[in-house]
């Protein structure tokens, strides 16, 4: 399968940022990726962002939707929201999400089914802290919450599961090759075995630290269907070096 290439902007980019995805659309004009390329910036950019990307191999996708179609909750956008601005696809469960607003698995699956009844991409965030991994327990905490955040009724190609170290996302740390190799397994595993023929369609992103540097040696990585940047997707000039480190599958 093709791999995915998902930029995560977070709380970050103003106006002024989306001369980065106009940037990367030209360069991909010239230079066509060997995977899917994503873009999730903040949703005061989505629409603009769309049309900056108009005509080019870049998709927009969002950071965040709520389970309900609509209802009173101020300062929450649905999955039909998003899909209305031209986003097409969506992040849910990010660790950041878990930390900070308290979102439990159960909360995550039911955004995810918000995603699918929106018919946008869905990209499910799972990961241990390093507490967790001190312990022995990486392995029982991941699969567990992919038991947990991923709905029961799935759509494999519309789905994705970003694996996510939490102690690794912008600290500059990553896991080694064998660490993440042996994750991403279990993950495959945990995916075949409740999922079935679904879960050969489901793409395992590895996120946490993804650098132009270390790209190319986790990419080529076997179960490793993409990955989910951060930090060095803000600029055209490192998310294409990124971009360009995906290997033709």
């Amino acid at each position: 399968m093709r791999a995915l290439l998902a930029g995560n902007w977070k709380m970050n980019g103003l106006k002024t940022s989306l001369g980065e995805i106009r940037a990367m659309a030209r360069a991909f004009a010239d230079d066509p990726p060997t995977g899917d390329v994503l873009i999730c910036p903040p949703a005061t950019l989505i629409g603009e962002a769309v049309r900056a990307a108009d005509g080019s191999v870049i998709a927009i996708g969002a950071q965040d939707c709520h389970a309900l179609p609509a209802g009173a909750f101020t300062g929450d956008i649905s999955a039909e929201m998003l899909r209305d601005s031209g986003a097409t696809a969506v992040i849910v469960g990010h660790s950041e999400r878990r930390q900070y607003h308290g979102e439990s698995d159960q909360t995550v699956a039911a955004k995810a089914t918000a995603a699918r009844r929106a018919s946008l991409l869905v990209i499910i965030c799972v990961g241990e802290t390093e507490s967790e991994r001190a312990a022995g327990r990486a392995t029982d905490i991941v699969t567990a919450q992919l038991r947990d955040s991923i709905p029961t009724a799935i759509k494999g190609s519309q789905t994705a599961v970003a694996y996510e170290p939490v102690w690794a996302i912008g600290t500059g740390r990553t896991p080694t090759t064998a660490e993440i190799h042996e994750m991403h397994k279990a993950i495959r595993q945990a995916l075949q075995a409740r999922h079935g023929v679904e879960a050969a369609e489901i793409r395992i992103l590895y996120g946490g630290s993804v650098k132009p540097e270390n790209a190319a040696e986790i990419l080529a990585l076997p179960n490793v269907d993409g990955a989910l940047i951060g930090g060095a997707s803000l600029k055209a000039a490192d998310f294409l070096r990124i971009a360009r480190s995906a290997p033709r599958r």
